[in-house]
């Protein structure tokens, strides 16, 4: 897991008694969520990067694109 760094979080006491009694960690749970986000985030970020070379080689030829694969086949 790497080094640790402690994360401080304001709730609703509240919420707090309520996670108490019902057994819940919220150390658990915040990482859980956080890890969630953060792959989210990366997702999008690799979808933006997919996109944009599908631009690119939406702009090559389909016939150079098979010519490259032919000569790549052919040096093996």
């Amino acid at each position: 897991m790497g080094r640790l760094v402690t994360l401080s979080v304001k709730i609703p006491r509240e919420l707090k008694e309520k996670m108490e009694k019902l057994g819940l960690k919220p150390s658990e749970i915040v990482r859980r969520a956080l890890e969630e986000a953060v792959c989210e985030a990366e997702l999008r970020e690799l979808e933006k990067k997919l996109d944009s070379i599908g631009d690119v080689l939406a702009k090559i030829p389909p016939e150079r694109i098979v010519e490259s694969i032919r000569e790549d086949r052919e040096g093996r």
